[in-house]
């Protein structure tokens, strides 16, 4: 199979990279560490301009209608670029549970604001154990009238500071099958009762917050999907999510690639460059030949989901166990190649580090999809 970039998406990366250099530079990235919200209003309205917050939308919603394998292609420069945005928790969490089971009504009613860049949304689902599976869904939705109750405590949250709604998987049904009597409420972040705090996390450029809920007070038709039934979207939905960050890692490990490879040309250690130190030229020929065996990977359960291949878990599991696992070894590579300064804080080395780390943990690691693919198989 041919996984060569078709003419349109080579032009999207060409002006994707362009863009980003442009607008995600280090001095940007910096800035954003030390935002209050993690991202640039302007920036993110320059990207709904060019048409990629809405890129897979139908284009009755304002969208590209393009495919998943061409947003493959911008999740990689963002990962290339350490993009600090809310694009994968708006997009790809959020926006694509509502393409799946939003009623015409809410397509309309946020599809096109979300593909203009004037709302923000995002996925509160993980609880007390960190753990994305139906039994650690605590928080309880009870129905009053013509609305649900909802309470609770939703940890890891991305971007809910920037979040203009949230997308909250709750319980309103318990049964012996915990994947039964979930879910999905859209609710109003500022709404009376939500109360968001910053937590601490490894990944400085992607936020996460703990998300209270006392008593949110969410009509009945903000429901996504149908009750009791809001896991199976969910489980659909992270299919494309870990496709994504695959995506974003290979770009964090190619932009680790160029830079260890620059240094190494120009890092003189006795008299001579150290690459060309056979140990150096073997780590880098490792990290070279890892990320395109990764990228092939991603590249195939991008096309399998585009084209609903009854394969496509099998080809995320895959994907992810790779790119996780390459992607980790690429960072460790460059930051022992760069060698002390590579540990520096005013090294940009250390947040490719992060970022991939954060995203092979998300959605399981590469033990837990090894564990999916021996299942399929068997």
């Amino acid at each position: 199979m041919e996984f060569g970039l078709t003419e349109e998406q080579e032009m999207l990366k060409t002006s994707a990279r362009e863009f980003l250099e442009k607008e995600s530079n280090r001095n940007h990235i910096r800035t954003m560490m030390e935002d209050e919200i993690g991202y640039s209003p302007e920036l993110w309205k320059k990207m709904a301009g060019l048409g990629w917050v809405g890129l897979i939308f139908p284009g009755e919603y304002g969208g590209g209608e393009m495919g998943f394998r061409d947003l493959t292609v911008l999740c990689e420069e963002m990962g290339r670029a350490l993009l600090p945005s809310p694009f994968v928790s708006t997009v790809i969490l959020s926006g694509m549970p509502l393409l799946f089971a939003g009623t015409d009504k809410q397509k309309q009613e946020f599809l096109p604001e979300v593909a203009q860049g004037k709302q923000i949304l995002t996925l509160a689902i993980l609880e007390e154990d960190g753990d994305f599976w139906p039994g650690s869904i605590k928080t309880r939705a009870e129905k009053r009238g013509s609305e649900y109750i909802l309470n609770g405590t939703k940890l890891f949250v991305w971007d809910a500071k920037a979040a203009d709604y949230l997308l909250c998987a709750a319980r309103t049904k318990h049964s012996s099958d915990p994947e039964d009597g979930i879910t999905l409420f859209l609710l109003d972040a500022k709404e009376w009762g939500v109360y968001i705090s910053p937590l601490n996390n490894l990944d400085l450029l992607r936020r996460q917050y703990e998300v209270v809920l006392s008593n949110v007070p969410v009509p009945a038709e903000n429901i996504v999907g149908e009750l009791n039934n809001g896991w199976a979207i969910l489980k659909k939905m992270s299919l494309y999510a870990t496709v994504a960050l695959c995506a974003e890692m290979i770009g964090c490990g190619d932009k680790v690639l160029e830079t260890t490879v620059s240094y190494a040309k120009e890092r003189i250690a006795f008299g001579v460059p150290i690459g060309s130190f056979q140990t150096i030229k073997h780590k880098c020929a490792d990290m070279l030949s890892g990320l395109e065996y990764a990228r092939s990977l991603m590249e195939w359960a991008a096309l399998a989901l585009d084209d609903d291949d009854p394969d496509a878990p099998l080809a995320v599991s895959m994907a992810k166990a790779s790119c996780g696992d390459v992607c980790k070894m690429v960072c460790d590579e460059g930051v022992q190649i760069h060698g002390g300064i590579g540990y520096t804080w005013d090294h940009d080395m250390h947040l490719y580090f992060k970022r991939v780390r954060a995203s092979d943990t998300a959605f399981g690691d590469g033990n837990y999809h090894r564990e999916l693919i021996a299942r399929y198989i068997e």
